[in-house]
């Protein structure tokens, strides 16, 4: 998404130009005029792993380019994951731990990350947690990448709504998120098991020890301290409120 003026990027719900994550060239008309780039786009559940890194990173690379060519003073806002945590982390991960991903998403948006911190552009990075709600279906798709991740169903994960990710973008809009990455999640971490429950799906239940609690697990600390709350504080509210 581009914003034109401050009153058009107040709320992301609404409106704004908006690109493609399919596009990698990016035309001057775009980004000319600009006072914000909000970058979500990205490719995750996918074999093509050629697709994955192109539109991952030539895309951003792409993006980062024709924004400091024409788009000079914009704010630069880029959606990023939690899964660039090492998997056998020793506490919920914190933006500044060193991050070594294995998998093509997570080790792709790390380079893009790094790309737009050394891009000299007015930059800020949101690590989303577990993204659901509006009916997405993506709660409902834990089964199969759980047996996929090889995940234990007592795995805690991170969350975060649709709605707050428009929360935490409007926020990073006022420029309190400026040259800093900062983990966006819920205030409940919650197993999968439960997930599963919840939307009326069924997994295996296991009683073997969990391995890596920490897994896919994230310290949010850092966005609260900026002024970051959640509308959708846990899934179980997700669901009273008809939000899933």
């Amino acid at each position: 998404m581009f914003a034109r003026s401050c009153d058009r990027a107040a709320s992301l719900r609404g409106g704004g130009g908006r690109g493609r994550s399919t596009r990698y060239c990016v035309a001057r008309s775009d980004v000319e005029g600009i006072s914000a780039v909000v970058h979500l786009a990205a490719v995750f559940c996918t074999a093509d792993k050629d697709l994955i890194w192109r539109s991952n990173v030539e895309g951003t690379r792409n993006l980062i380019a024709a924004v400091k060519a024409h788009g000079q003073g914009a704010r630069f806002i880029m959606a990023s994951t939690g899964l660039i945590y090492d998997t056998d982390t020793p506490r919920p991960g914190r933006e500044d731990d060193a991050c070594t991903p294995t998998l093509d998403y997570p080790a792709s948006k790390l380079v893009a990350e790094n790309q737009l911190r050394n891009s000299g552009l007015n930059w800020s990075i949101q690590r989303f947690g577990f993204v659901y709600g509006d009916r997405d279906g993506h709660i409902e798709s834990l089964p199969p990448l759980m047996a996929r991740a090889k995940l234990h169903p007592a795995q805690r994960m991170s969350m975060v709504h649709h709605h707050d990710i428009a929360t935490a973008m409007n926020l990073a809009l006022t420029g309190a998120m400026d040259g800093r990455i900062v983990n966006i999640a819920d205030e409940a971490p919650t197993s999968i098991y439960e997930l599963v429950e919840l939307v009326g799906g069924s997994i295996e239940p296991s009683g073997e020890p969990l391995v890596n609690p920490w897994h896919i697990h994230m310290d949010g600390a850092l966005a609260r301290r900026l002024g970051f709350q959640p509308t959708v504080r846990t899934v179980y509210q997700s669901a009273q409120e008809d939000l899933l």
